[in-house]
């Protein structure tokens, strides 16, 4: 007897109207009639404008700033729970307050176990995201999680460059084990700069491990906020002797100054994905989409398939 599929239902958020956009074109599907009723004190109530009665459906919307992207996700799941939704996917290609995974001093909280408490009680069946910035986060969800990884998306653009003499950098102790997964694509050498930070977002010192010199450097993160370590970083791969530098980031936080950081530092550009939409164009940042990805894992869920798949690269 053939599986059954029920029928599947895309929504977007106000905070990747685009992306679910695209997503949903190379799916094959228009996304779902949704409107977001505003107050004027602030206060939104999102709503269904179609039947969810006994559907599969995937609310697509990242949880980057301002946290009503995040508040507006919670009440698009409860709102599908209250609907009689079948199964309920929260796509969240850009996962907020990542960083917040442990207790690493004293009397603060654990922000990413709390927003996978919040989404598990609102109602979730799954989630769906990219690149964690810590892979453990997927256990702090008692439901699946199908964690995509974009380097299937950077890897053939970084391959399309030519560059013959490539070495692949982590900006940071922590994000080595990031770089070594590209590295191997490459048959590359890694190197590592070593940060040591006052607080957040200001660094102290970095020190360079490793030789770079007449090299083509690609540095590898997940998330690039103010783009002060990159910055850094390139500057300190450039002085040592590198031929260029090129950082490769999934998601584009980019607060503060940091267009005007990345424009004014020595790299040759920063390819990142749309899962965080721009707040304008710079000559330096290229996006490589994330919708077929995400349109192809939809579709791997929805027919009972492998997610693992969608990972290999030739």
């Amino acid at each position: 007897m053939p599986l059954q599929f029920n029928t599947v239902k895309l929504f977007a958020g106000s905070g990747s109207t685009e992306l679910a956009k695209n997503i949903a074109e190379k799916y094959g599907k228009e996304l779902g009639d949704m409107a977001v009723s505003r107050f004027s004190d602030g206060e939104f109530q999102p709503h269904f404008n179609e039947s969810i009665r006994g559907c599969d459906v995937f609310l697509i919307q990242s949880t980057h700033q301002p946290t009503d992207n995040l508040m507006e996700l919670l009440m698009m799941v409860d709102a599908a729970r209250r609907a009689s939704a079948h199964y309920i996917t929260a796509v969240i290609p850009y996962f907020g307050l990542a960083r917040q995974d442990r207790k690493d001093k004293p009397r603060v909280a654990i922000g990413s176990k709390l927003v996978a408490n919040l989404l598990v009680a609102a109602g979730i069946h799954r989630i769906m995201t990219m690149d964690l910035h810590a892979a453990q986060i997927q256990a702090f969800f008692d439901v699946p999680v199908d964690h995509l990884d974009a380097s299937i998306i950077f890897v053939p653009y970084i391959k399309s460059l030519g560059l013959t003499a490539l070495t692949i950098a982590s900006p940071d102790m922590g994000g080595s084990y990031r770089a070594r997964g590209f590295a191997k694509y490459f048959n590359a050498e890694v190197v590592i700069c070593d940060k040591r930070r006052k607080r957040a977002n200001e660094i102290e010192s970095m020190t360079l491990i490793g030789d770079v010199t007449d090299q083509d450097i690609v540095l590898i993160d997940d998330i690039c906020d103010t783009a002060g370590t990159l910055a850094k970083a390139a500057s300190l791969i450039m002085e040592r002797g590198a031929r260029s530098v090129r950082a490769v980031c999934t998601h584009p936080v980019l607060s503060g100054k940091a267009y005007e950081t990345i424009e004014n530092s020595a790299l040759t550009e920063l390819i990142v994905t749309d899962t965080i939409p721009l707040k304008h164009q710079s000559p330096k940042i290229r996006v490589l989409s994330t919708d077929d990805l995400f349109a192809k894992a939809i579709m791997n869920v929805n027919e009972h398939g492998s997610i693992s798949q969608l990972f290999k690269i030739d």
